[in-house]
């Protein structure tokens, strides 16, 4: 039936180029079309009868009926959300009246949601497992955002944590990439920002959270969790042995020998990728005998993100705290300056490690203007001597040893942009042997340019 899929396509056409107001008109339309398909629609000028609640057996026998409740739920959804738009951009605070006819709108969605996965989950409907996974994982979404206007932030963090478990769940099943930005953008921001106002530690992981929050009361659904990844609602060392990267993520960070706690759970869980794309990376190159330096660089890809990914980590959780009033002496916001200057150092490290390789070997040193030929001499396997003078490497026209200078050129002016931009970091100025080691490498850099 794919759900999740017909939700969030219908979300991101809409959305790209109009608003709430605009998804809200688009889903009437949809509905009044669905209504044609399934032959309920009410005839011009005719008295409106209220449907009774889909059953198994209208699923069964047409699945339009599913998307007929999935219209409704977002019908209601899009009009809470237009409404609340329209009160932030004209800067005006949310009363009374129209909190209240947010959260009715959001009831509507989740009750009209509630009532597909009851359908679903009976039998004759017709509905897999999947099926009825996502459904409940939708509901639960409504309901979190149906809690998250309403200001109750334990029932907010309890139902996006279903909605989270379970779509992390469904990411091994196939569409990993629809669930994955549906956690990132939706439903990972709401769950740090309702563990805030449950004063829970920055340090503590999304997923540890929506572990804790998840209901272990609904046997069936952990059951189904379980069947598809097991170390999801693990704990303990029971998540360490499953491989769970946020039971395993480092707590400290070390910097010029001084080790300082991570003060904020996505920057523990970055910097454990990076770790695991060190690893890789030094796999890679043990096989890298006969490559390219291009070939070779495009290996470097993965830790480049991953100490991106930290960095941006850092950058967020520094900025967060400044718009709480955080001062600078603050041992949390200490903690997190040190941590800025490893991880850029890191990534900093990386990328010129990438640009010495795509210079060549000894950093470009030595003037090589020639590649290997690509083919073979005919009847090779019969003349070794035509078989030495194919393999022997041919020189570069005069156009293209140009070209190779220039691309080396810009290297050099990237390392050494690095190299400047390591002495900008928190507290390197301080570090006399540090400052004097990072002047020789320009001095060398310089020499080669």
């Amino acid at each position: 039936m794919d759900i999740t899929a017909f939700v969030v396509q219908g979300r991101d056409q809409a959305l790209l180029y109009g608003d709430y107001s605009t998804y809200h008109g688009q889903l009437a339309k949809r509905l009044l079309s669905s209504r044609k398909k399934l032959g309920i629609v009410t005839k011009n000028r005719g008295k409106f009868h209220k449907r009774e609640h889909v059953t198994s057996e209208d699923i069964s026998a047409n699945n339009e009926n599913v998307r007929l409740q999935l219209l409704t739920s977002e019908r209601a959804w899009a009009q809470a959300m237009g409404i609340k738009a329209s009160h932030t951009a004209s800067q005006k605070d949310i009363t009374g009246r129209a909190r209240s006819h947010i959260v009715s709108r959001l009831n509507k969605a989740a009750k009209t949601a509630q009532a597909l996965v009851d359908a679903l989950s009976s039998t004759g409907s017709g509905a897999s497992s999947h099926d009825i996974l996502e459904a409940r994982a939708y509901t639960s979404l409504m309901r979190g955002t149906m809690f998250f206007e309403k200001h109750d932030w334990e029932l907010c963090l309890q139902s996006y944590a279903v909605s989270r478990v379970t779509y992390s769940a469904l990411t091994s099943t196939g569409n990993g990439d629809l669930f994955k930005d549906l956690l990132s953008d939706t439903i990972d921001p709401s769950i740090r920002y309702a563990a805030y106002q449950l004063h829970t530690p920055r340090t503590v992981p999304i997923s540890t959270i929506a572990k804790k929050s998840f209901p272990r009361s609904d046997a069936a659904l952990v059951q189904e969790i379980n069947l598809l990844d097991p170390s999801i609602l693990a704990e303990g060392d029971e998540a360490a042995k499953l491989g769970d990267s946020a039971e395993n993520a480092p707590r400290t960070i070390t910097w010029r020998g001084r080790e300082v706690k991570i003060e904020d759970a996505q920057i523990s869980l970055a910097w454990a990728s990076v770790g695991a794309a060190k690893i890789n990376l030094s796999n890679n190159l043990a096989q890298t005998q006969e490559k390219q330096p291009h070939e070779i660089a495009a290996q470097y890809d993965e830790i480049l993100m991953a100490t991106q990914d930290a960095v941006d980590a850092t950058k967020q959780a520094i900025d967060e705290l400044k718009a709480e009033g955080v001062a600078q002496g603050d041992n949390r916001m200490q903690s997190l300056q040190i941590t800025r200057t490893a991880v850029n150092y890191e990534m900093i490290s990386w990328r010129i490690g990438r640009n010495r390789v795509l210079t060549g070997q000894h950093d470009g040193g030595p003037e090589d203007y020639t590649v290997p030929r690509r083919r073979k001499a005919k009847n090779a396997h019969k003349d070794g001597d035509a078989t030495a003078k194919a393999r022997k490497p041919r020189e570069l026209p005069l156009s293209k040893k140009l070209a190779k200078l220039k691309e080396k050129l810009a290297l050099y002016d990237g390392t050494l942009q690095n190299l400047q931009s390591i002495k900008e970091l928190p507290g390197v100025a301080g570090d006399e042997e540090l400052v004097t080691r990072i002047h020789g490498y320009e001095k060398y850099f310089e020499a080669l340019k």
